[in-house]
């Protein structure tokens, strides 16, 4: 029955209703962990992308480019060649209906909603490569790769490259035109993009790079981008690391030291040819330090191709292109590291624990965190679903598995002396010793608590190290010189070989 042009647009119309409200009823759950968060918005970009592409097709049927639908709905109103006749077309159509379903008598009824429905469980496939961690970090290590084996990179530790690829403006502008720096930016901007769409689906990231485009046009045209500066004028001006300062040479014997390529640099800034030895380029170049070069000999300088000026100006135009190209990636990468700046640090945070991990306690914490990623939750106020039982750290989450491991968190000591309390690690057992708890427990069983008596937890074990420690020391024996007291008439406390002392000298 939906074979009608205007049954399919009404049966279009519907479908859009239906996946408007099926995406607002997906919103309206708060996902419990960031793995649902990530699924959730994948499954409403989907939606969105249904949406639209049914949306286009009723733009299209609207449009009517072939009267086709103009020509249903005057059959519809009854016009025919002879003329207009509602009630045959009314009785046609009530034929048809009647033929349909007599054909299928025991149609079931569709509930279309109960399909809709599913759809709020299914949970798009989203890859990570294992070093992404789900979208939690980045995984340039293909990209540094390429940055340390080429001109404009440097030989640098990974952790060291996640600071540097986010400022492209610090590479020197003439290592920027070649080919391998190209396809380094390309690819490090294919990628940031990607790993946005896959992190950030609800995101309009096409709208964020066409104003990146809009204000990258503005600020090109006045010589305002960051690196780009009087982007014009590259070609007119020899750089300065290209000139050499001849005035701290008095020959061409001591030009030679400077090396062929600073030489053939130096004459290619100046116009000058730049074949021939080291000891040809020293003497063509020294004579440019007492001859201007409008009286220089024209043998010196390097032949222009036919056509020069033409083929610089198409040369300065290409030259030209290319870098305001460059330019617009670079601005486009960096727009992203900004949208992306928790990452970044967050993956640089992970680099640097790495460094400091085995590959055992590395093992135990991508499987702590696999354990943990099905339902650990966003939001820090609620309840974490903690199946290892690990203690909880200063934000209120639990801590890492590897960090629990290293304390030996998974290790109980109890203490009777402190009421049978148990402490979970060694740090925090040897550190109860000199705890008010400890102490309090020995003051109550008339000991003292020194170092002797560390790592006696059972009551019995201290009382009997006391009796041996008193026995060695003979302090079990009553004394009465040193122990038996006196008191003077000022209420001051003497024992008696003191007292007795004093009081045959006479002073009390």
């Amino acid at each position: 029955m939906s074979s009608t042009l205007l049954e399919q647009t009404r049966s279009n119309h519907e479908e859009i209703e239906r996946l408007e409200r099926l995406v607002v009823q997906d919103l309206q759950t708060e996902p419990s962990s960031s793995k649902d968060r990530l699924v959730q918005g994948h499954r409403v970009r989907n939606t969105i992308h249904s949406i639209m592409r049914t949306t286009e097709k009723l733009v299209e049927t609207y449009e009517d480019k072939d009267g086709a639908r103009e020509d249903e709905i005057a059959a519809l109103g009854g016009h025919t060649a002879t003329g207009i006749n509602v009630y045959s077309a009314f009785y046609d159509r009530l034929k048809e209906i009647r033929e349909y379903h007599k054909k299928y008598p025991s149609g079931p009824l569709v509930d279309a909603s109960a399909d809709y429905e599913a759809l709020l469980k299914v949970e798009p496939v989203i890859s990570f490569s294992g070093e992404e961690g789900a979208g939690r970090y980045l995984d340039l290590h293909d990209l540094y790769n390429q940055y340390i084996n080429s001109k404009f990179g440097e030989k640098v530790e990974y952790s060291v490259y996640l600071d540097v690829f986010s400022q492209p403006e610090k590479i020197s502008r003439k290592l920027k035109f070649s080919r391998q720096y190209k396809k380094y930016m390309e690819a490090l901007l294919e990628y940031l993009v990607n790993f946005f769409q896959r992190t950030e689906p609800l995101q309009d990231l096409d709208k964020m790079l066409s104003k990146v485009e809009t204000d990258f046009e503005e600020q090109f045209a006045d010589g305002k981008v960051v690196g780009w500066e009087n982007h014009g004028q590259e070609n007119e001006i020899p750089s300065q690391h290209s000139v050499i300062d001849l005035d701290y040479y008095t020959t061409a014997e001591e030009l030679i030291e400077v090396g062929p390529e600073k030489l053939k640099e130096a004459l290619g800034a100046l116009g000058l040819k730049v074949g021939g030895t080291p000891q040809q380029r020293a003497e063509r170049l020294f004579l440019t330090k007492d001859t201007p070069l409008e009286k220089l000999d024209r043998k010196h300088f390097a032949k222009p191709p036919p056509n020069g000026k033409q083929n610089g100006d198409a040369k300065a135009t290409q030259e030209g292109d290319s870098a305001k190209q460059i330019a617009l990636t670079e601005a486009k990468v960096k727009k992203l590291c900004s949208l992306l700046d928790e990452t970044i640090e967050r993956t640089k945070q992970n680099v640097v624990k790495k460094q400091a991990l085995t590959y055992e306690e590395m093992e135990e914490e991508r499987e702590g965190e696999e354990e943990r990623a099905e339902v650990e939750s966003d939001d820090e106020e609620g309840d974490f679903y903690n199946p290892l039982k690990l203690p909880m750290g200063w934000d209120g989450k639990p801590i890492p598995y590897w960090l629990y491991k290293l304390h030996g968190l998974g290790q109980k000591f109890e203490c009777e002396i402190c009421g049978n309390s148990i402490y979970m690690g060694r740090r925090a057992f040897e550190r109860h010793f000199k705890e008010f708890q400890h102490q309090h427990g020995m003051r109550c069983l008339g000991i003292p608590n020194t170092k002797n008596f560390n790592e006696i937890t059972s009551i019995e074990e201290a009382k009997e190290l006391w009796k041996k420690i008193q026995e060695r020391q003979g302090v079990n024996k009553w004394r009465p010189d040193l122990e038996e007291e006196y008191e003077d008439r000022e209420g001051n406390i003497y024992n008696k070989k003191t007292y007795s002392d004093l009081q045959r000298q006479g002073l009390i």
